[in-house]
């Protein structure tokens, strides 16, 4: 199940930088040209937009990449990003990938049968 985490956290984190350069350089398009936000519209809220373009991708190839080592950790971290890229674009064509292979990553890492191996944290 940890190398199921792993690869869902890295295959959603490479999908989902594609979905965050879209959604942060449309926020920044929109900002710099009045006339695409008032042809386009812009997201209802282009600060969290612009935050979660950036971390949930981040968050997810985190996640993955601890899945095999520190499956708690790196369960957490796979459906912070999930939660993120929804928060942020809602469930759509463009997210139902990133959103699903987080998701699904972060479970399996929390329901890993072998518990992390007893270690200090620093």
């Amino acid at each position: 199940m940890r190398s199921a985490a792993l690869t869902l956290g890295i295959i959603a984190g490479v999908i989902g930088m594609f979905v965050g350069f879209f959604g942060y350089g449309y926020t920044e398009l929109a900002r710099n040209f009045a006339e695409v936000e008032a042809t386009f519209g812009m997201f209802d809220n282009p600060d969290v937009v612009r935050v979660a373009s950036v971390l949930s991708p981040m968050l997810a190839i985190a996640g993955g990449a601890m899945a095999m080592s520190r499956a708690l950790w790196g369960g957490v971290l796979l459906l912070l990003s999930a939660a993120g890229t929804y928060v942020a674009f809602g469930f759509n064509v463009f997210t139902m990938f990133p959103i699903a292979f987080a998701g699904l990553g972060g479970f399996l890492a929390l329901a890993a049968g072998k518990p992390d191996e007893p270690k200090a944290h620093f």
